[in-house]
């Protein structure tokens, strides 16, 4: 059972996750290859468009994922303990995997993302690599262009290897690549890896997604 809604950038902003958001707000690079690593291509920005990206990177703090009944907590831990043994191929630590996964949660919620999504696109984008960097330059866990800090954000690169930073950035970027393609996740995913109309990657993503379904998604 969905405990959000899908919700737009806007919307997002206005209100729904974003106000549970204020109210709970209170390089080293490796050089390591990635399954299918990022290579999103820059794009003209409306003055509009580039105003409400940058707004949705604000609203700093600590990830905490917002739970404000007994249900979803117990079906947040429920989640978070199936999917930290899924993710413990490719994270050992197990304090790594709480903290990236409440990190996910917190940013895939407010973007109005699905988790098994962002875990799917992860997972082909980085392989869960916290410092990969691919050919084209694109950086972390879900292969951002360093062009996007300079366009939306403070222009601080380093920062993308930050997991919050990171995840924020990508969870708004994958939100913006859906609304550019109105709600197709097909050409959104192309969109987002630089491959639009290729097919390649949207599948692989949708696969990857599989393993990660719960009915919390």
């Amino acid at each position: 059972m969905n405990l959000h809604r899908r919700k737009s950038l806007r919307q997002v902003l206005r209100g729904g996750v974003a106000a549970q958001v204020l109210h709970w707000a209170g390089w080293t690079s490796l050089m390591m290859p990635s399954a299918m690593a990022g290579n999103q291509a820059e794009e003209a920005l409306s003055d509009a468009v580039r105003t409400a990206l940058s707004q949705a990177l604000l609203q700093s703090g600590p990830p905490v994922p917002v739970l404000p009944t007994a249900q979803d907590r117990q079906q947040f831990d429920a989640w978070r303990n199936a999917t930290s043994r899924t993710l413990s191929k490719w994270m050992d630590v197990a304090e790594d995997r709480q903290e990236f996964l409440n990190t996910l949660w917190y940013e895939a919620r407010r973007a109005g993302l699905s988790l098994s999504l962002v875990l799917g696109l992860i997972e082909v984008e980085s392989a869960f690599r916290k410092y990969a960097i691919s050919s084209a330059g694109a950086r972390g866990y879900m292969q951002v262009m360093p062009f996007w800090v300079h366009s939306i954000g403070d222009g601080n690169e380093s920062a993308l290897f930050q997991t919050q930073t990171q995840l924020r950035y990508g969870c708004i970027i994958l939100r913006h690549m859906m609304e550019r393609e109105n709600g197709n996740l097909y050409f959104a995913l192309g969109r987002y890896n630089g491959s639009r109309g290729q097919a390649a990657y949207p599948q692989a993503v949708l696969l990857a997604q599989k393993k990660w379904l719960q009915p919390v998604d």
